[in-house]
């Protein structure tokens, strides 16, 4: 590609979540709002994002979205544009790309999680969802052990055949959704219509064509006291 990788494409945060695991380590604090040394969460993540060439970013806001707001009228002026959408009540991942579908008019959009961070190689992820125009498309980690996350079974042309739940996977090696998700306009366009609730268990498995895309990625999250104790000390910024 001879542009950045996420050159023309929106991007849609998924934080509108509740916290509930990380509230008692947090309080008040949204999730993405988090330290991690002396920066939130949100402004490590929005570097990320625009170091990729992102210049449209909605943030899909609920619980303490007010101070989210305040955090951003805060900052200097980012080279994106940070469009925050806030959610009256918990909507689910898919509820809040429903909710919000009329804000993102690329195809693709990528999809990511709020509370994720991931060394992706953006490029290549774009490069292959625009070579194999599926529905959708996923990026996946190889991992020592798959039953932290549960699993995910491919085809030999690299289609998602099935996802195996946490507590069915096997022990050992395995293929897992690493969260960042590449959707068509048509896909969002379904979503937004049949209004479902959760991304990874109402959509993704019910798609005919959704293209695993496998990088050595390692990735973390925030979701818990105990992984946002690690990112701190990995000394993320």
């Amino acid at each position: 590609m001879s542009e950045a990788p996420l050159a023309g494409l929106d991007v849609a945060v998924l934080a509108g979540g509740l916290g509930t695991r990380i509230r008692p380590v947090l309080g008040m604090v949204p999730k993405v709002l988090a330290p991690i040394g002396d920066r939130p969460f949100l402004d490590i993540l929005l570097d990320w994002l625009e170091n990729a060439g992102a210049r449209r970013i909605v943030l899909c806001l609920g619980h303490l979205a007010d101070k989210v707001e305040s955090w951003l009228d805060t900052c200097p002026p980012r080279i994106a544009q940070v469009v925050v959408a806030v959610e009256p009540i918990p909507l689910g991942t898919a509820g809040a790309l429903a909710r919000h579908r009329p804000l993102l008019t690329s195809d693709p959009v990528l999809v990511i999680n709020g509370d994720t961070l991931v060394d992706a190689d953006l490029e290549q992820f774009v490069t292959v969802h625009r070579t194999h125009a599926p529905q959708a498309s996923m990026l996946c980690a190889q991992v020592d052990d798959a039953r932290s996350y549960g699993s995910v079974t491919t085809d030999p042309d690299g289609m998602v055949k099935a996802f195996t739940e946490k507590a069915d996977t096997v022990p050992g090696p395995g293929l897992v959704n690493a969260g960042l998700y590449l959707l068509s306009s048509a896909l969002l366009d379904h979503i937004a219509r049949t209004a479902p609730t959760s991304l990874e268990r109402d959509v993704l498995p019910g798609l005919s064509r959704l293209l695993a895309v496998p990088q050595p990625v390692t990735f973390t999250d925030i979701g818990t006291p105990e992984r946002l104790a690690a990112l701190r000390l990995s000394g993320a910024s």
